[in-house]
């Protein structure tokens, strides 16, 4: 109870953090940032070079992420209208990439890249490996909705080359479910982990929520049990933000049905336990995994890393978004797609690329990011590297983690490695993290620490 009040007094049940899958965060983003400056660091990726690829929105050096559609349409047509303009965007991104780039990672989500049809999901996965071929031991996951997808579409995407799936879960409590607008029953999500297993694809993601209108620490058992149950290699545990002026869905959400911040925290804790006692280890903040994963053995060799996704085993130095919304990150610095739809695909049927934001990286922006991307992976900030790899002042460093430890007092050591956080101050990780920020923390679209 004194751990918990000290937790309190140190603002964690109400402070507004952002969650550092970027430094600095998005809303720091700026107009000066287009397609010219987009081209020029796409150009600067080295030939040979492997990048991961988000098809949502993300490509990295080589990481591709492409940004996919939502819920809501009433019929194929907007859909396949997107997938076209996804594959000219990837015949566009191939005229700029250097001979022998290879993705490490391809990756669908950011939307539901099940409504695809199966048709538009073969045709898109062609265009990009055409593009830029999969390199050795890359990986191709894709989000996957239980109530969007069947047979013939989970075939596409597996004869495709799928080989890791996420799920989203949220929560198997039928109530909650139709509390939040998110019906689907444990029923449904098995069978389509089995059909995910039956076709050959091992590696298995799932998403799962603490913090949502009504869970208790018998609801939040049940749910965490079930999961288990399906033997995801990792599983992504966020807390639910509500924000109801960003999201008209949870508008319709009362407030006094969430949980407190301090039951938040509770049913965080309960969650972690039985998942360690699972045989998961702890990766980061909000992530688990079995030892066997590609997170686990990226934590203990000191490789952990964050991206937009979250947690990542990636080492790539650029990653590459396509598609409405999609951000992606170079070496420069941030470059972010138009969000509308149709602004992004009007852009692109023009031969255009769609960037409207982004961020230029300083010297200090790409030290800061580092320290912070430590602190959030290992609970630790390596002094040495911080200095001889990205130019940091000794004596800035010392002054800014005297500065952190009088700020958080034993929730935080210095060490003569550097600064490190024990295990009672992790619950704080992100409100240390932003003691590192040098950027504005008044601007919107932060979340809730815990």
């Amino acid at each position: 109870m004194k751990h918990e009040s000290q937790l309190a007094r140190l603002g964690l049940f109400d402070a507004k953090v952002p969650r550092y899958t970027s430094y600095p965060t998005a809303p720091h983003f700026s107009k000066d940032i287009g397609p010219s400056q987009f081209i020029e660091w796409i150009e600067a990726i080295p030939a040979g070079r492997r990048f991961p690829l988000h098809a949502c929105a993300l490509l990295s050096a080589p990481v591709l992420v492409l940004r996919l559609p939502h819920q809501g349409t009433q019929t194929d047509a907007p859909v396949k209208t997107y997938a076209e303009t996804l594959i000219k965007e990837v015949a566009m991104l191939k005229s700029h990439l250097a001979p022998g780039v290879k993705l490490s990672r391809l990756h669908w989500g950011g939307g539901t890249a099940t409504l695809l049809p199966a048709d538009s999901m073969r045709a898109i996965a062609a265009a990009v490996f055409e593009a830029v071929p999969l390199g050795e031991n890359g990986e191709f996951s894709v989000e996957i909705d239980p109530n969007e997808i069947d047979d013939e579409r989970m075939d596409a995407l597996a004869q495709s080359g799928m080989n890791r799936a996420s799920v989203g879960i949220q929560d198997f409590d039928p109530f909650i479910q139709s509390v939040i607008g998110r019906e689907q029953t444990f029923e449904v999500t098995k069978m389509v982990v089995d059909m995910i297993r039956d076709r050959g694809i091992n590696s298995l993601n799932a998403d799962i929520l603490y913090g949502l209108p009504h869970q208790t620490p018998e609801k939040m058992t049940e749910s965490v049990e079930k999961v288990l149950s399906l033997k995801p290699d990792r599983v992504a545990f966020y807390g639910y933000a509500h924000v109801p002026w960003m999201s008209r869905r949870q508008s319709l959400i009362p407030a006094e049905n969430l949980p407190t911040p301090p039951e938040r925290l509770a049913l965080f804790h309960l969650s972690r336990e039985l998942f360690t006692k699972a045989g998961y280890d702890v990766i980061g903040i909000d992530h688990f995994a079995l030892p066997h994963d590609g997170l686990a053995t990226a934590l203990k060799a000191g490789k952990l890393r964050r991206n937009f996704q979250g947690y990542t085993d990636d080492q790539a130095e650029a990653l590459v978004g396509l598609g409405a919304s999609s951000i992606s990150r170079f070496p420069q610095g941030f470059a972010q797609n138009e969000s509308p739809t149709g602004t992004y695909t009007a852009a692109i049927r023009e031969g255009k690329f769609s960037t409207h934001r982004g961020f230029v990286f300083s010297k200090e922006d790409l030290m800061r990011g580092r320290l912070i991307e430590m602190l959030m992976c290992d609970f630790k900030a390596d002094k040495a590297e911080l200095v001889d790899q990205w130019g940091a002042d000794p004596a800035v460093l010392d002054a800014e983690f005297a500065a952190c430890v009088a700020k958080f007092e034993d929730m935080v050591v210095v060490t003569e490695a550097g600064l490190e956080i024990p295990e009672q101050g992790r619950p704080l990780t992100r409100m240390i993290a932003r003691h590192f920020d040098a950027y504005d923390l008044s601007k919107a679209g932060h979340s809730s620490a815990i």
